[in-house]
């Protein structure tokens, strides 16, 4: 861990806990900052809490103080998640006091290079793909934020021998000053998180700043294919290394028009030899490969990485193959454009599930994409207005109650050599605390079907 000064004898909030926020404040702590935890959760119910009260920070639980914001803090470090309207929040910025999130923190002790990962779709897979390619090349790397680890947590271990392949959201993203990877990564940009930031152009910006301090000595790899992406790299300074599905292109990577995935200009693998379908997957593991390329990470290791990888859990994750019927769980796809990618990744008969948490919105868009799969299942708030479109799709359409009776219905459309895909296009709070439990919950379900 570098020897940092920022902190020590400062004042500094920790604004919110979960797992960065305690990470985060036992950082700072062991920095030797004086550090305050505020936290809504009682603290008789919030045993991190009273863990970084008995390491030495001053903890308030409960309620949110406006004296918590004054002139002699340092900085505040806020949980991704918390918005810029908070009362909070609009104080310290009123005050000209940092608003950071720990990823800030991670980038100041870290004595490794930092690969930084984002964009609207992708991000763990990409990261994870990165992780196991750099296996093989002339660092011994180390994964971390949204994916395993917290930043921060990592970042104080990794030396110079390490390079720290991290995962990160626009929320994260927001609360960065000096943070600069040696490798910057934007994928794509959808319209996401627009409640959060507001409309499409300050979530951008958002995303963007993964490039704000880049240097000549910088890497960029980003879609060419995605014109806002590419707009927001060209402004930006580092070594440009684009990739495209869509372009042939001699200096970034591309996929060649006989189906070859090249690194500049170099067969690496044939797209039907990967182990993850659709083109999504192909845009992942051409930014993936780009990356390994600059730590010495030769085609064949990637090849290799590419052809077994089976996918994160929960993002067109392949469960099995049941009786002639490949089982995928994209449990992940907690919106339409996710759902969408995950039919386009398949020309195989599709018997699909869908639904959840009703957000108010209807599901017309998947209209047109609807045009490989055969049967739909619907269960929870949502079952009916995703019914209406498979009807209009000319789906055969069963609704059902719950997550749990919709598996068996959905196998029981199926015929030999389709797809079972659990896609839900819908967020998983009306049954479900988290897209996780809900996709955890489906593989048991199947594991009884085959049982």
């Amino acid at each position: 861990m570098k020897a940092v000064s920022d902190f020590k004898g400062k004042d500094v909030l920790v604004l919110g806990l979960a797992k960065s926020g305690t990470a985060a404040a036992l950082l700072l702590h062991e920095l030797g900052a004086r550090v305050t935890v505020n936290d809504q959760k009682p603290l008789e119910e919030n045993e991190a809490a009273r863990s970084l009260e008995k390491a030495g920070c001053r903890v308030i639980c409960g309620e949110h103080p406006s004296s918590l914001i004054h002139e002699g803090l340092s900085c505040v470090v806020k949980n991704p998640g918390i918005r810029y309207d908070n009362p909070l929040i609009e104080k310290a910025l009123r005050l000209a006091i940092p608003v950071i999130t720990e990823v800030e923190l991670a980038y100041r002790v870290s004595e490794a290079p930092i690969v930084g990962i984002t964009g609207s779709n992708g991000k763990t897979t990409t990261t994870t793909l990165v992780h196991e390619m750099l296996q093989n090349g002339t660092k011994h790397p180390l994964i971390a934020g949204n994916i395993g680890k917290v930043s921060c947590e990592v970042a104080k271990n990794a030396g110079p021998e390490n390079v720290m392949v991290t995962e990160l959201s626009s929320f994260q993203l927001m609360g960065v000053e000096a943070f600069k990877p040696q490798v910057a990564v934007l994928l794509n940009i959808i319209d996401a998180h627009l409640d959060y930031h507001g409309n499409r152009e300050a979530y951008a910006e958002a995303k963007a700043r993964l490039f704000k301090n880049t240097d000549e000595n910088s890497v960029l790899v980003y879609n060419f294919d995605d014109p806002l992406v590419r707009r927001l790299a060209e402004r930006a300074e580092g070594i440009k290394m684009p990739f495209s599905v869509r372009e042939q292109l001699n200096t970034g990577a591309s996929l060649s028009e006989d189906g070859y995935l090249t690194v500049n200009g170099e067969a690496v693998i044939h797209k039907d030899e990967m182990s993850l379908p659709g083109e999504h997957n192909i845009e992942n593991a051409l930014a993936a490969a780009l990356t390994a390329s600059v730590y010495d990470v030769n085609r064949k290791d990637m090849a290799s990485v590419l052809m077994s990888f089976t996918g994160v859990k929960h993002r067109l994750q392949f469960v099995k193959n049941l009786n002639g019927r490949a089982v995928y769980n994209n449990s992940k796809a907690t919106n339409i454009p996710a759902t969408i990618t995950a039919l386009k990744a398949f020309d195989k008969p599709v018997v699909l599930i869908a639904g959840g948490l009703d957000r108010g919105n209807e599901f017309d868009d998947l209209l047109p994409w609807l045009k490989n799969v055969h049967s739909v299942v619907t269960y929870g708030e949502t079952a009916e207005k995703v019914a209406r479109v498979a009807r209009e799709a000319g789906a055969e359409v069963i609704s059902v109650q719950t997550l749990d009776e919709a598996v068996p219905e959905a196998y029981r459309l199926t015929n030999e050599g389709d797809i079972l895909l659990l896609s839900p296009a819908c967020a998983s709070w009306d049954q479900f605390k988290t897209f996780e439990e809900r996709g955890d919950r489906f593989i048991e379900a199947v594991e009884k079907l085959g049982s």
